[in-house]
């Protein structure tokens, strides 16, 4: 089981979990927003200051992946055509994370937040984690 720990009130990350999901048929991933306990504790197991963090982090087999990284990670395990931008990952990750970096200083100006965490619906609320 792979975890994604994301900002819970960025649109643009809520529109990227919404995204995974849509496409994750096999149900793989499993999603805790950065304000919940469970992120705090994985975050806590891995040191990782999510205080620090701009949106976006994968633990995957116990490990944890921030960035492009985790997001090319992520895209990897969808199924095809989205598993091809796994091929990103040959660029030099100091590119990789500037543009990722420009993009998470913004996405609250350009893309808004809420004012709380999304909620799942019913029929996804199992993938999303409370507590670790």
């Amino acid at each position: 089981m792979d975890i994604i720990l994301f900002d819970g009130v960025c649109n643009l990350c809520n529109g990227s979990i919404n995204f995974v999901i849509r496409h994750d048929r096999r149900g793989h991933f499993r999603f805790a927003p950065l304000q919940s306990d469970a992120a705090a504790t994985l975050a806590a197991t891995h040191q990782i200051d999510i205080s620090q963090m701009a949106s976006f982090i994968l633990v995957q087999n116990g490990k944890a992946y921030t960035k492009s990284t985790a997001a090319l990670r992520v895209a990897r395990q969808l199924p095809f055509p989205w598993k091809l931008l796994y091929a990103g990952i040959i660029f030099p990750r100091f590119i990789r994370d500037g543009v990722y970096n420009i993009i998470a200083r913004n996405r609250y100006r350009w893309f808004g937040r809420k004012d709380s965490c999304m909620v799942p619906t019913p029929e996804i609320k199992e993938r999303f984690l409370d507590k670790i």
